[in-house]
């Protein structure tokens, strides 16, 4: 069996119960683990971690259905506070009305809010969309200037990544932007499977497990 690149991995936590206490194991782990970032709510900002270790928070999480000028505000307040990368949900419901003037519009203003060296990971929560439609939000991420498409956020109940899902991402995207494989990945094999099918950055809150440390 092949090993899984620690660096990779965005190390995460995002249950609504965590405590700071929770967040500065995830951090200790993430450092030990190699890993590349750990990604929390932006309500634990700021948060203390070695140069080697990025931050990312979510924003517009979990559903997406938020106001695009509320999505704005609370990704420049997560930057401000240390985050190096944003992982923002686009508005389901209106991709699956196929409105993508609005899902551009969407993810624009997140951008437009973020500082240029600021990383924005769009979530489009695939396992909700039709291969066409995972296209079309691909699209509309990338000409609103995103630097990432994400499956998933993990908390949907239609499920979370796919390998067909990560396969249409990536042949939509080329290497233009990355993609990030998130959501139900709890194994070895599966989090391998996910890089063979194109994903450059996965979304782990087993991180430890998975990597066999």
């Amino acid at each position: 069996m092949k090993k899984l690149d620690p660096t990779l991995i965005d190390h995460t936590l995002l249950a609504p119960e965590a405590t700071t206490k929770d967040i500065e194991k995830l951090v200790h782990e993430a450092e030990e683990l190699g890993t590349y970032s750990v990604c929390v709510s932006p309500s634990m900002l700021p948060i203390n971690v070695p140069k080697t270790l990025k931050v990312a928070a979510v924003c517009g999480f979990p559903s997406g259905a938020h106001a695009s000028a509320v999505k704005a505000h609370e990704a420049r307040l997560a930057a401000e506070n240390g985050a190096d990368e944003i992982d923002m949900v686009i508005n389901v419901g209106r991709a699956k009305e196929h409105d993508w003037d609005y899902v551009t519009e969407d993810i624009k203003a997140v951008r437009e809010a973020l500082p240029r060296e600021v990383l924005l990971k769009v979530i489009i929560e695939s396992a909700c969309l039709t291969d066409e439609e995972i296209v079309q939000v691909c699209t509309c991420a990338e000409s609103a200037g995103a630097d990432f498409v994400k499956t998933s956020t993990g908390f949907h109940g239609a499920g979370g990544a796919t390998i067909q899902a990560v396969k249409t991402m990536r042949a939509t995207v080329g290497d233009r932007l990355g993609v990030k494989a998130s959501g139900g990945i709890r194994d070895l094999e599966t989090a391998l499977a996910m890089i063979d099918a194109g994903a450059n950055r996965l979304g782990l809150s087993r991180s430890r497990a998975i990597l066999g440390k």
